[in-house]
């Protein structure tokens, strides 16, 4: 049996830390988004639809207010991407969410990138 895979990013901009932490397990994917340190911030939920339906992701915010643009719109582009259920939270003390979204954006493809070429190395390892 597989365990969920865990990938921790960081980005550095204008003298400001972004920081991302990606869990992604069998059916679903977990990113948590904040500025400066590690925590848990706006959460939003995004469910792809069935590949036979046509029609776009549903979303919905399942706590708090500040930042629900952001975490609706970046869970909904991970469940898209990924075709699992994605639960995105965005944290930030300082910078608005226009502010911080370009470099949020650049910390999920990291990490989308990352786990990427995570799986493919342990499908190589179990093919040896």
């Amino acid at each position: 049996m597989e365990r969920a895979n865990v990938i921790k990013e960081e980005l550095i901009e204008k003298d400001t830390r972004f920081l991302a932490i990606y869990v992604e397990a069998k059916n679903s994917c977990l990113i948590l988004l904040s500025e400066k340190e590690d925590k848990l911030g706006t959460m939003a939920i995004a469910v792809p639809k069935p590949k036979d339906l046509l029609g776009p992701v549903s979303s919905s915010v399942l706590l708090g207010d500040k930042n629900a643009i952001s975490a609706r719109m970046f869970a909904e582009y991970v469940a898209s991407m990924k075709g699992k259920i994605a639960v995105v939270s965005v944290y930030l003390e300082k910078l608005t969410e226009m502010q911080a979204q370009a470099y949020f954006m650049r910390l999920i493809e990291k990490v989308l990138h990352a786990e990427k070429s995570t799986s493919e190395k342990e499908k190589e390892e179990t093919r040896i």
